[in-house]
């Protein structure tokens, strides 16, 4: 058993170049080999949102507070709000974030497969982010 103390572990910026805005990442757990899955509650401030991204093995989102969106490629812009639970299945290209004024948190829950657990790819841009 292994239990992670609420603060043991220090929150971190959302690396500029993955996102857009102010985003603060608070690990929550990385299971150790042969386990593949990690969890983070990701907090976004009005304006900021992921760049475009995908996942090997999918994504779980589950909105704990705020009002965010979300979009896979192709789909329109979905509002999430707490309680929802989002899934991206495995490779599909999406991004999410917050609205333009109120903050959004979520836990993210993903797996990593060959190391990694994410593909970034281009930012969303703000015509993409307006529609």
């Amino acid at each position: 058993m292994d239990i992670k103390r609420s603060g043991s572990q220090p929150s971190g910026k959302g690396p500029a170049e993955w996102f857009t805005g102010t985003v603060r990442i608070d690990p929550l757990f990385q299971a150790p080999e042969p386990a593949r899955t990690a969890g983070a509650s990701v907090t976004f401030e009005p304006g900021a949102r992921t760049a475009w991204h995908t996942h090997p093995l999918g994504q779980t989102l589950i909105v704990t507070a705020g009002l965010g969106w979300a979009q896979r490629e192709g789909g329109p812009i979905e509002e999430i709000r707490p309680g929802d639970v989002v899934w991206f299945a495995p490779g599909e290209k999406h991004w999410h974030g917050a609205t333009p004024t109120t903050a959004m948190t979520h836990i993210a829950i993903q797996e990593r497969q060959g190391g990694s657990p994410v593909t970034w790819l281009e930012k969303v841009t703000d015509e993409q982010y307006g529609q």
